[in-house]
């Protein structure tokens, strides 16, 4: 082999290779790695390594069949938590929530011994309590828009309301 041909095999750090810096191999090439077969070694390892907890994929096959296309999501715009003063010395004091969607306001209040609310303009309604994994608690709001559950809710929970032909359905929140 004469010097020229020498001079070829070197990658310019002085090993032999291709033209990449890595000695002895070719350039990557992109369009003949597999990325499914990475991708799917991938998701096995992670099922083994770090598994989705089967509660939270329930929770998660759940809220996505709770999905309602129609429904309008009803904003929070009030929380006592953030949004009030706290008063010095009050304990056990409850929680207060507003949540709008167009012309209709839900007032919700939460305590340790359950909820209650009232729609406004007042109308009735059939109530759903969303909480995770268990069914949702039916509640009916009376003519004057005003509902309550002895339970209270546990962690994330949200309100879907049925009023005539419109769902509404509020954000999620945690108790």
């Amino acid at each position: 082999m004469d010097d020229m041909d020498d001079m070829d095999d070197m990658d310019g750090t002085g090993h032999a290779g291709g033209g990449d810096g890595v000695p002895g191999g070719d350039a990557f090439d992109d369009e003949e790695f597999d990325h499914g077969s990475l991708e799917e070694e991938l998701r096995e390892a992670a099922a083994i390594l770090d598994p989705v907890p089967a509660e939270l994929r329930q929770l998660a096959v759940e809220a996505y069949a709770l999905h309602d296309l129609d429904a309008r999501i009803a904003e929070l715009t009030f929380d006592s938590l953030v949004d009030a003063i706290p008063v010095r010395g009050a304990v056990d004091v409850p929680r207060m929530l507003t949540f709008h969607s167009g012309g209709l306001t839900v007032d919700v209040e939460v305590t340790a011994h359950g909820l209650m609310g009232q729609l406004l303009p007042p109308q009735p309604a059939s109530i759903e309590v969303l909480a995770g994994p268990r069914a949702g608690a039916a509640l009916t709001a009376d003519d004057m828009g005003r509902f309550a559950s002895d339970a209270a809710p546990v962690g994330p929970f949200a309100l879907r309301l049925r009023t005539g032909g419109e769902v509404v359905v509020t954000e999620w929140l945690r108790a």
